[in-house]
């Protein structure tokens, strides 16, 4: 199934399922449809090009709804999900409607705090982290468990809003001020959870985080999305604005830094971290 055949089944959900609609908005504003599916296929469409087109087990790290992870299971992809979030008992229903259209048995998720999580390492060709990442407390930490889960060539997709655009920081700085780590309890867990307080990043600070945690960001899995407003969008002129985005991205740095939206990009095993697990792996057979 493409990404474009799901979103259209999606959004048939969306029409009968409620609780679906309060958390997407796709269907909020008749005016901000297509700006808002142009969103969400942009990124869908990166993070199934990232993945390797063999069946891979996957990592869904903080998968929300599942929206990601279930179509990742109707491509044959194995897929693990964990949450914290309340809509993780609402999951079920979604499972029912999308194995009308596909085997869905592939995706498992849990409630769970990734660092109570008993993760094996190198257990995963991909880990996905779709505003996920600048939610994770201590990120270092949270990095290195992703490093030593992946597999030799396996890598760390990230979908993230950027944290240099200026709108996004005004919006953060009127939720949270200067907070950008809190704690909060956990009613399920019953324990106390440390979290990224809307917590976004620029592509260069996550890029030296990300260097200090054993991994690489290749200059060209970097991708920059959404620039344009609402206005203008309509059904034949969409992949045209996404074509000029694309090309304005990769023409003028300052306004691809401050006024996009959205970042994509991977990050693979650094070498040092390559060669840390081949020694694990000949140690393990001893």
């Amino acid at each position: 199934m493409g990404v474009a055949e799901f979103l259209e089944l999606f959004i048939r959900e969306l029409e009968v399922n409620a609780e679906l609609r309060g958390y997407y908005k796709l269907l909020d504003h008749k005016s901000r449809f297509l700006w808002r599916k142009s969103y969400l296929e942009q990124r869908l469409a990166y993070i199934n090009r990232s993945v390797a087109a063999a069946p891979s087990r996957i990592w869904d790290a903080g998968c929300g709804y599942g929206t990601t992870a279930l179509f990742l299971a109707l491509q044959g992809h194995e897929v693990m999900g964990n949450t914290l979030e309340f809509y993780y008992d609402k999951i079920g229903k979604r499972l029912d409607y999308w194995s009308r259209y596909g085997n869905v048995n592939g995706f498992r998720v849990e409630y769970a705090n990734l660092f109570d999580m008993q993760v094996t390492a190198q257990s995963f060709d991909a880990i996905i982290t779709q505003d996920t990442l600048h939610h994770l407390e201590p990120i270092g930490d949270a990095l290195r468990i992703f490093n030593q889960s992946l597999r030799q060539n396996g890598k760390l997709i990230v979908v993230e809003e950027n944290g240099n655009n200026v709108f996004i920081n005004l919006k953060n700085f009127q939720k949270r001020g200067f907070n950008k780590v809190t704690v909060y309890y956990d009613e399920k867990l019953q324990k106390e959870i440390l979290f990224g307080n809307e917590n976004a990043r620029s592509m260069k600070r996550w890029s030296l985080l990300l260097t200090e945690s054993g991994f690489e960001v290749p200059a060209d899995s970097v991708e920059y999305i959404r620039f344009c407003l609402p206005v203008g969008f309509n059904s034949s002129n969409t992949k045209m604005i996404q074509e000029q985005e694309r090309k304005l991205a990769g023409n003028c740095s300052l306004l691809r830094e401050l006024l996009f939206f959205g970042i994509n990009f991977t990050a693979v095993k650094s070498s040092k971290s390559q060669e840390r697990d081949k020694g694990q792996g000949t140690r393990d057979k001893s």
